[in-house]
């Protein structure tokens, strides 16, 4: 895998000297101090950088000194963008955004980020929710809010994933975090907003509200003043909120939410989903003066 960033040249800060490290960015210092790379191996990669006109990284990979995965992840940290290395976190390695961003699948997170930025988000400054909806489960709803978590927060947006599944909640598996104080407690007056969101290791602008405990009237919480008093609360502090839906076909939570965020993309599922469960959906929303962004088609 290539990526459009230059490597530029570089030299080694001292492994023993943590103010250079710190002040120095270059790919060689990042994976020294990442492990990857000894101090050694560094000066005979730059050795034949210089000699042959190269770039660190293709003169690392030239000496099999470093694969590729290691040049990219150095490139990633050295223009903040985070991802996460397969083994060393909790996060579900299901999440393509959270472990190969520039992978095609990846890349096909950014062309939707970057189409929701242009056709909700960066329209209007009160433009900060949106709701991803599916007509049934196993859409793929859950798995499109969460890799778009992780794709905004990689793009330097304070970004929240709000699981308001509050019938069979997936995000808390995924993300690898508990699931005792989240949206339920909140909405039900059991917690404190701080207390109940919580940190993604790894990725720095990414946050997750979880469903909480299950309570017996998700509906009847959701159409709480409460929760439309959450969401302008959150706006102040994020940049991007999505939410999480529960299946339209089975409950009408999703249509609340929706309303409540302002906004809702419909997740498909190829060869699965029929055309008009989401023509209906999208007529349902929209009579509820929401806004349809638009389709996602998942073959994942």
């Amino acid at each position: 895998m290539k990526t459009s960033m230059d490597q530029g040249n570089v030299i080694p800060a001292p492994i023993n000297n943590p103010t250079a490290a710190r002040g120095e960015r270059s790919i060689g210092t990042l994976l020294i101090h990442a492990g990857r790379l000894t101090l050694e191996n560094a000066e005979r990669i730059l050795y034949l950088q210089r000699e042959q006109g190269l770039r660190f990284g293709d003169a690392a990979i030239q000496l099999g000194l470093l694969t590729q995965a290691d040049v990219d992840f150095a490139l990633a940290r050295q223009f903040d963008y985070p991802y996460l290395i397969r083994g060393e976190s909790k996060v579900s390695e299901s999440l393509v955004t959270a472990y190969a961003p520039f992978s095609p699948q990846g890349q096909v997170f950014s062309t939707l980020r970057s189409q929701l930025m242009l056709r909700w988000f960066d329209n209007e400054p009160a433009r900060k929710a949106l709701a991803v909806i599916s007509a049934g489960r196993g859409e793929g709803r859950s798995y499109v809010a969460a890799n778009l978590a992780v794709s905004f927060s990689q793009l330097g947006q304070k970004t929240l994933l709000v699981d308001a599944d509050m019938r069979n909640p997936s995000q808390y598996t995924l993300f690898g975090v508990e699931n005792r104080n989240g949206l339920s407690s909140l909405l039900a007056g059991r917690a404190e907003l701080q207390s109940a969101i919580q940190h993604i290791p790894g990725l720095p602008g990414l946050s997750v509200l979880t469903s909480g405990a299950m309570p017996p009237n998700p509906l009847e919480l959701l159409a709480r003043p409460l929760f439309p008093q959450l969401l302008a609360e959150l706006a102040q502090q994020y940049d991007v909120i999505l939410l999480d839906t529960p299946s339209t076909a089975d409950y009408a939570d999703a249509q609340t939410i929706a309303v409540r965020a302002g906004a809702a993309i419909i997740v498909a599922r190829k060869n699965a989903t029929r055309m008009w469960h989401v023509r209906g959906i999208s007529d349902t929303v929209a009579h509820a003066s929401a806004t349809v962004i638009g389709t996602v088609l998942n073959d994942f």
